[in-house]
């Protein structure tokens, strides 16, 4: 039979700190707060479509970055509104000037010309 009586120092809990040295300290917790988070950026990239005038209106995105989000909606309206005014402009096809009425082609009476029978 083992007669040997433990030291003191088999007696303490383990704290997991080596001895001798600083006892371990907890980390920093940063304070508790449930309220919204402020504005920050998404870091969306925004590719350059080569449009200037559609590219403008792709930049006024990062407004948005730095409002909070009840502002958003602001300028995602106003960007939408001058995307699809660019897209409206480019379908529109450059027609007949109005000073000039259509005459018909050369050689060939027009639609309106009046036949005169005898």
């Amino acid at each position: 039979m083992n007669d040997a009586v433990p030291q003191a120092a088999d007696t303490e809990p383990d704290t997991g700190a080596p001895q001798g040295g600083p006892p371990e300290q907890a980390a920093p917790q940063p304070p508790y707060d449930d309220g919204p988070a402020g504005p920050a950026p998404l870091g969306v990239p925004r590719t350059p479509t080569g449009n200037a005038e559609v590219d403008a209106h792709v930049e006024r995105l990062a407004d948005a970055d730095h409002l909070t989000t009840d502002g958003h909606l602001e300028v995602y309206e106003d960007v939408h509104r001058g995307l699809r005014d660019a897209l409206t402009a480019l379908d529109a096809r450059p027609g007949p000037s109005p000073a000039a009425p259509h005459r018909g082609t050369p050689g060939h009476p027009s639609q309106s010309a009046h036949v005169h029978r005898s």
